[in-house]
């Protein structure tokens, strides 16, 4: 019957997009070309450039294979209405569609060959690499640092979609395509935010999703560029690992996640409280290692409410954080699903775990010693 042909192909459908496209089942269930064939792909954290030729070449070969196996299957489908409307014999445009399809993977076959003739120095990532060959270096020794780099623990990885993700090492802004990696030196490579588009929030998520197109263009002569898009709450991570500057065109506006909301509420409230005078040198943040600490917890409630509050506890510490870590610190202890509630809601010191509120956040400055 023509239910069983159409049962078939939706289902044939659906499988093959849950191999081109994995949804997030699939990937817990290890139900991915990358683990179903680990065997054959070997370790991605020893040998990087290496794993992704093998992974390239495998998937293309796996996704060349799928318009094959359709037709292939149709035919084993014990019923007349497959003779009558898939025949090969009577049917010319499914003799067509059949042949081309045989065609295409016997072509990608035969390139994947030649690949592995050459050595894998036509295949697409190798020539990409060679581009940033000097005289005095070789495909192998580049390859080999960016292994070197991949394997550190400083590098940041973002998955940007359920097929693409964006590695940054010490020097290097990889692109991961199912087919290909994309190169940029970060020594000579230029990033300019050129697009940026907004989605309604979803089941998963609260308030609108901003996704931010990155281009990056590097000034190395054969190189090509490429585009990185990821969610903007991911992209100050990003821009704090790449040691060039990210330009962003006039035109674009950044939508403040419920974070950065919060962060620049939490500023304006403590900036009300009293401040602390200190004699001591300040030092660097104790959790981003970056800027200097600015604030100190200093127990106020009870004398500005002036109501007993036996939850808030004195704090002892010395100044350890700037007000950036604290606030991100404070919301990451409230409850996510209520950020109206985050104002008014405690926290405890990182160090010495005693309670506090807003009313106890207080902005430090260094007196003069004289």
């Amino acid at each position: 019957m023509l239910s069983s042909i159409i049962t078939y192909s939706v289902a044939y459908f659906l499988i093959s997009f849950c191999i081109v496209y994995p949804p997030t089942e699939c990937e817990e269930a290890g139900l991915t070309i990358k683990t179903l064939l680990s065997g054959a792909l070997g370790s991605e954290s020893n040998e990087f450039i290496q794993y992704h030729i093998r992974r390239s070449c495998i998937t293309l070969m796996i996704h060349s294979l799928l318009p094959l196996l359709y037709f292939m299957g149709l035919f084993l489908i014990p019923s007349d209405d497959v003779n009558e409307y898939f025949s090969i014999s009577e049917s010319f445009w499914t003799l067509i569609l059949f042949t081309c399809s045989l065609i295409y993977t016997i072509s990608i076959l035969v390139k994947i060959s030649n690949w592995y003739n050459s050595k894998w120095k036509t295949h697409p990532i190798v020539k990409n690499l060679l581009v940033y060959c000097n005289d005095s270096s070789t495909f192998s020794s580049i390859a080999n640092d960016i292994n070197a780099e991949y394997r550190r623990i400083d590098k940041y990885t973002i998955e940007t979609n359920k097929v693409t993700k964006v590695v940054v090492t010490e020097n290097w802004i990889i692109k991961i395509s199912p087919y290909n990696l994309h190169f940029a030196h970060q020594s000579d490579t230029s990033l300019v935010v050129n697009k940026t588009d907004t989605h309604a929030p979803s089941a998963s998520t609260k308030g609108e999703i901003q996704f931010v197109n990155i281009e990056v263009i590097p000034a190395r002569p054969c190189a090509t560029k490429f585009d990185i898009r990821l969610n903007s709450a991911d992209f100050k991570d990003l821009q704090d690992r790449i040691i060039r500057p990210i330009t962003v065109l006039d035109n674009i506006v950044f939508h403040k996640t419920i974070l950065e909301k919060f962060i620049d509420t939490f500023k304006e409230e403590i900036a009300k409280n009293p401040k602390v005078f200190i004699s001591q040198e300040l030092e660097h943040c104790v959790m981003c290692m970056q800027a200097l600490s600015n604030v100190k917890l200093n127990k106020l409630c009870i004398t500005q409410d002036q109501t007993p509050n036996s939850n808030c506890i004195a704090c002892y510490c010395r100044p350890m954080y700037c007000v950036e870590c604290i606030a991100k610190w404070f919301a990451s202890r409230q409850n996510q699903t209520a950020p109206e509630t985050w104002l008014s809601s405690k926290c405890t010191c990182p160090i010495c775990r005693a309670k506090f509120c807003l009313l106890d956040v207080c902005y430090v400055e260094k007196t003069n010693n004289s």
